[in-house]
C-alpha cells in the first residue's frame, strides 16, 4: 500500500510540471463525449476519476468497491488535436460474505497508454487504441488475478450531429455512441484471459440546447446526460466454473460541467449466468478535468 500510494503521489507531481493550454474533455468536434461508467473513452485527456463507488449485492454476499484512476494528455498533433495519453489506477474493495470473514484491499494496479489514430472532427468520430498492463499489486484475497497481464484494446466514439437538421432527424443529432473491445491475457499461469466489449449510447442536453435547439432548459437540466451502457465480460481462459459470460446493461444519469462530471448509474442482469453475479448494485463517478483547474498540470510532451 505504502509503494501505491508513493506512486500515484508521484505521478500528480509529474502531471503538475509546467502549464500549457487547458483542452476540454471528450470534446470531438461539436460534441462532448461523457465518460463512461464501465464503457472506456476513446479520447486522450487530462483528467482524475477521483472517486468511482460501486455498491453490488450478490448471491454470495456485497461488494463494495471504490475506484481512483488519473490520466495524463501528452500529446496532441499539427491541428491541435488531443493524440496520446497514459494514465493508471486501481480499486480498494471490501467483500463482505454470507459465509466467511470480511476481506479488504486493493485491486490490480493498471497502467495504460491510448493513441487516438483517427479522428474526424466533423463526422463527430475518433477511434484510440490502447495497451493495458494489470500488475498484481493488491491483496490477493480481492484481486481479480495473481499474474501480471497485458494486452491491447478498441475505443472509438460517434455522435450523430451530421445528420440533417431537418424537423424530425434534428432531435437524434444529440444522440452519442461509445464502445470498447479488448483482450487482456495473463503473461504466466492459465487464468485470467480476459475479453471484454461495451457499447454506451447517451443523449446530450447541452448538445440539444446548444447546437440543435434551445427548448428553455434550465440548469442543472441543461448540463445532464441521459445513457445506457451494454457490457460483456468473459474469461476467455480459466478455471471450470468460471468462464460463463457476463452481460450487463448500466442505465444512467450524468451531469458535465467545464470542471468536472458527476454520474451515477445501476446495472441489471441481461442473462442467466450473470443473476448470481448482480442482484442489485449502484454505481457512480466523480471526474475531474483537472487541467480546467490546476494550469501546470496543462504540460505536453509534444504538439502546441
Amino acid at each position: 500500500m505504502f509503494m501505491r500510494r508513493n506512486l500515484i503521489l508521484a505521478l500528480m507531481i509529474v502531471f503538475a510540471m509546467r502549464a500549457s493550454a487547458a483542452y476540454a474533455h471528450g470534446v470531438v468536434g461539436d460534441y462532448i463525449f461523457l465518460e463512461p461508467l464501465v464503457t472506456d473513452d476513446a479520447t486522450p485527456a487530462n483528467e482524475a476519476d477521483i472517486v468511482a463507488p460501486t455498491w453490488n449485492r450478490n448471491s454470495g454476499g456485497r461488494t463494495l468497491s471504490i475506484g481512483s484512476s488519473i490520466e495524463k494528455l501528452l500529446g496532441t498533433d499539427s491541428d491541435n488535436l488531443p493524440r496520446f495519453s497514459v494514465g493508471g489506477g486501481s480499486t480498494w474493495i471490501s467483500q463482505s460474505p454470507k459465509q466467511g470473514h470480511d476481506v479488504s484491499g486493493f485491486d490490480d494496479l493498471e497502467l495504460f497508454a491510448k493513441y487516438a489514430f483517427l479522428i474526424i472532427p466533423q463526422h463527430e468520430f475518433i477511434l484510440s487504441a490502447k495497451a493495458v498492463l494489470d500488475l498484481p499489486t493488491g491483496n490477493p484475497s480481492v484481486q481479480e488475478q495473481q499474474h501480471t497481464s497485458l494486452g491491447p484494446e478498441l475505443i472509438g466514439a460517434k455522435a450523430l450531429g451530421d445528420l440533417p437538421n431537418t424537423t424530425i432527424l434534428k432531435w437524434l443529432r444529440p444522440i452519442g455512441f461509445q464502445f470498447d473491445y479488448g483482450y487482456i491475457p495473463a503473461l504466466g499461469g492459465h487464468t485470467s484471459h480476459n475479453m471484454f466489449a461495451d457499447g454506451m449510447i447517451e443523449y446530450s442536453l447541452p448538445y440539444l440546447s446548444n447546437n440543435v435547439q434551445d427548448i428553455g432548459l434550465k440548469w442543472p437540466l441543461r448540463n445532464m446526460f441521459l445513457y445506457n451502457e451494454f457490457n460483456y465480460n468473459q474469461l476467455v481462459k480459466g478455471p471450470s466454473g468460471q468462464t460463463f459470460p457476463t452481460i450487463l446493461v448500466t442505465p444512467g444519469i450524468a451531469y458535465v460541467s467545464y470542471r468536472f462530471e458527476l454520474s451515477v448509474g445501476t446495472q441489471f442482469a441481461l442473462n442467466q449466468a450473470s443473476v448470481s453475479g448482480n442482484h442489485a448494485a449502484i454505481l457512480g463517478l466523480l471526474d475531474i478535468f483537472y487541467d480546467s483547474i490546476i494550469p501546470q498540470g496543462n504540460w505536453k510532451l509534444y504538439g502546441e
